[in-house]
């Protein structure tokens, strides 16, 4: 199926250099990619060109498929290619559990690295050992915690969805 994208109108725009605003702020995002979420959360159809987000965005195409690399790199996004076409097609997808934020091999990563530090001070004092030792144990906390928080917002979800306040979004499996 062939789209055929619209410009963007201001408030479209303007939401996306909000988004990217907060990105940039909250996970020091470059502002590009800030500004493809924002637009790709808005963006009439929901599957864009690098070419059509870069005319959309007025920016280069290659400032657009390097924030789509990145936010591939993230599992935010999904590149997607209908058979017939010569190029992909960008959109959004939520369902990741990277993309939700409930992705445990971060923490994972973050608790060794704790023990590793702990391992560097085995023969310290207490007080040097307390930010590493509290780390660790937050860490694993979050990685036990996570699937219980997934498996309640899938509840929730599904309850959002049946009673008409969510709109179930149409996500192709991912490759």
């Amino acid at each position: 199926m062939r789209y055929r994208a619209r410009m963007p109108s201001d408030a479209e725009i303007t939401f996306a250099d909000h988004t990217a605003r907060f990105y940039a702020r909250r996970y020091g995002f470059p502002p590009m990619v800030g500004r493809l979420i924002g637009y790709l959360a808005v963006c009439d159809p929901p599957e864009q060109s690098v070419g059509e987000l870069a005319d959309a965005l007025l920016a280069s195409r290659s400032a657009i498929a390097n924030a789509v690399k990145v936010l591939e790199s993230i599992h935010i996004v999904l590149r997607t290619r209908v058979a017939g076409d010569r190029m992909d097609r960008v959109r959004l997808d939520m369902g990741s559990p990277e993309a939700l934020g409930m992705d445990t091999s971060e923490y994972i990563e973050l608790g060794q690295l704790a023990r590793d530090g702990l391992d560097v001070l085995q023969d310290a004092p207490a007080h040097r050992r307390a930010l590493l030792s509290e780390m660790s144990a937050y860490a694993d906390f979050l990685v036990e915690q996570m699937p219980r928080l997934e498996q309640d917002w899938k509840v929730r979800r599904a309850a959002l969805i049946e009673s008409g306040e969510l709109i179930e979004v149409n996500r192709k499996a991912r490759s």
